[in-house]
């Protein structure tokens, strides 16, 4: 009982359920990237390169036979997932230098002095009166 009391006071934890949401968000960004990739960027650079479809481009490596399928070398699946991994990158390295560029203009905002600080120098303007 106590071992799963625990486990709910970790699990309930904020930085576990940010990380949770984090992970869902990331799977839906991931799904909307590989769309993007597939249906927005292949299509124009394939047009630009000739008809080329990246999705069916392979080696193959073995013929198929009547009892086998052909072994193939898919590299034009690779190129597209390279370009998902390239956008996704790119588009979390944007929003952690836009994070980075709000938390210096925090720390660059004077903060109010403490409520002791505060207290002392208003103890310290009565001693001297």
């Amino acid at each position: 009982m106590k071992m799963l009391n625990e486990f709910k006071k970790f699990a309930m934890k904020g930085n576990v359920m940010d990380m949770a949401i984090g992970v869902i968000i990331g799977g839906a960004f991931g799904k909307i990237v590989s769309s993007l990739v597939t249906d927005i960027i292949m299509p124009p650079i394939g047009v630009l390169t000739g008809g080329v479809d990246f999705a069916t481009l392979s080696i193959t490596l073995k013929r198929a036979t009547e009892t086998a399928p052909a072994i193939t070398l898919n590299y034009g699946l690779f190129i597209n997932a390279i370009i998902d991994f390239l956008i996704i990158a790119f588009s979390i390295f944007l929003v952690i230098q836009q994070l980075n560029r709000l938390k210096k203009k925090e720390e660059a905002k004077p903060s109010a002095p403490p409520e002791e600080v505060l207290l002392l120098r208003e103890i310290r303007d009565t001693l001297k009166k």
